[in-house]
């Protein structure tokens, strides 16, 4: 069975936003890694959206060996978008979910391969809601945001985890990995 973990990014105030963050050579190298270790990605229509900024540097790469290599990991997981306004991923690796989202997450648990990661905020709290998130990678950027959409928002019920390591980056931002208890 395969293993579902939610990998974010999220500022020490515990804001979910792309701009807030402090993106480096060393992350996009850890993100790259992860996605090259990973069978599939879910995302919801706007972190999807954002994350189609990659396919520029597939075209047009940036001369930055580290974000050109995450284009190309990103370009290569399979991604699953849950979107009930999208009508076309316009992404090859891409296909739009066409379940419900429990129904749609316990199936891609069930099949064998690599583990799935889940990097949209609002999917994440779906799946924490139906108690299906089994490991939390949270890169922690040293950024208070002040406004904006925090992780954990509207969840329905405690949780525990348990931190199983940490990992610290040049920049200041921190991975902290949990694992459920």
């Amino acid at each position: 069975m395969r293993k579902i973990i939610a990998a974010i990014n999220t500022t020490i105030d515990g804001i979910c936003d792309h701009t807030a963050g402090i993106p480096d050579e060393d992350l996009h190298q850890h993100y790259t890694s992860l996605l090259n270790n990973a069978g599939i990605i879910l995302y919801g229509r706007t972190t999807y959206q954002l994350m189609q900024f990659w396919q520029t540097l597939l075209k047009k790469p940036s001369g930055q060996k580290s974000m050109d290599d995450f284009a190309l990991a990103i370009d290569k997981i399979p991604k699953v978008v849950f979107s009930q306004t999208l009508k076309n991923t316009e992404w090859d690796s891409a296909e739009i979910a066409t379940k419900e989202i429990e129904k749609e997450v316990l199936e891609l648990k069930q099949q064998s391969g690599k583990d799935i990661l889940v990097g949209s905020r609002s999917i994440i709290i779906q799946l924490i809601n139906l108690n299906l998130i089994d490991e939390f990678q949270l890169c922690i950027h040293p950024v208070i945001a002040g406004k904006g959409s925090p992780l954990f928002e509207n969840i329905n019920d405690r949780t525990i985890f348990k931190l199983s390591r940490t990992k610290a980056f040049n920049s200041g931002a921190i991975i902290l990995y949990y694992e459920r208890t």
